[in-house]
């Protein structure tokens, strides 16, 4: 088939290609047209070479091949490798930079739920001493302790994972092969909060059941 572009020149179809990427990694691919080199003349060509032979063996093939079709030619090889370095870094600096932020989210967040369990019971120690007194069990004052805190977590829990997802969308424009869908990482993320939040929340409930019921009791 053939078809009219641009300079009301007309083009004769002669393959058809899939759609690609030709602007960044992280786009979506889109549809393309490509033209022989004697209709649109570049100076920036790319030819690519592809082969099981390591890149020693190679080159000094192609170079030779080249040489005999213009010897003026000027060109600089590349393996696919180094010529990936430079388009990939930007994703590898943007997966660093949020791989630091969210570690450093992480320790804020143990801190904060740390420090919020840590209040809530501080508030209930008289309550706890006299629950000892009158003959609590440890595992009825460690559920009584934890129950606040936990549903504070929870419910911080489930606004942070909505509001995951959301990031998440702006996370896939950022960074190559990241989707806002993948239930491995949901689930990763999910368990590590739940386990940091239960330490954080367990260790100042059992320091608290290991005071004395009368030093309880004293406590204001």
């Amino acid at each position: 088939r053939r078809f009219m572009w641009g300079d009301s020149l007309t083009y004769e179809i002669v393959g058809v290609v899939e759609n690609g990427k030709y602007d960044s990694l992280t786009e979506r691919p889109w549809a393309a047209m490509f033209f022989p080199l004697e209709q649109n003349p570049n100076s920036a060509t790319s030819l690519m070479v592809r082969s099981p032979l390591p890149p020693s063996e190679i080159v000094p093939e192609v170079r030779r091949t080249l040489a005999q079709i213009d010897p003026s030619l000027p060109f600089v090889f590349h393996t696919w490798p180094d010529a990936l370095e430079f388009v990939l870094f930007p994703a590898r600096m943007a997966t660093a930079s949020l791989g630091v932020m969210g570690l450093l989210a992480a320790m804020l967040a143990v801190t904060g739920v740390f420090g919020m369990a840590m209040y809530s019971v501080s508030k209930r120690v008289r309550e706890f001493g006299i629950r000892v007194a009158v003959g609590a069990q440890p595992v009825q004052l460690m559920r009584s302790a934890l129950s606040r805190p936990l549903i504070l977590l929870l419910s911080g829990s489930a606004a942070g994972l909505l509001l995951g997802v959301i990031a998440s969308q702006l996370l896939a424009q950022m960074v190559y092969q990241a989707t806002p869908r993948d239930p491995l990482v949901f689930a990763g993320v999910i368990i590590t909060m739940a386990l940091l939040g239960l330490v954080a929340t367990w260790i100042p409930a059992e320091r608290a059941l290991q005071v004395h019921p009368a030093r309880l009791l004293r406590e204001e």
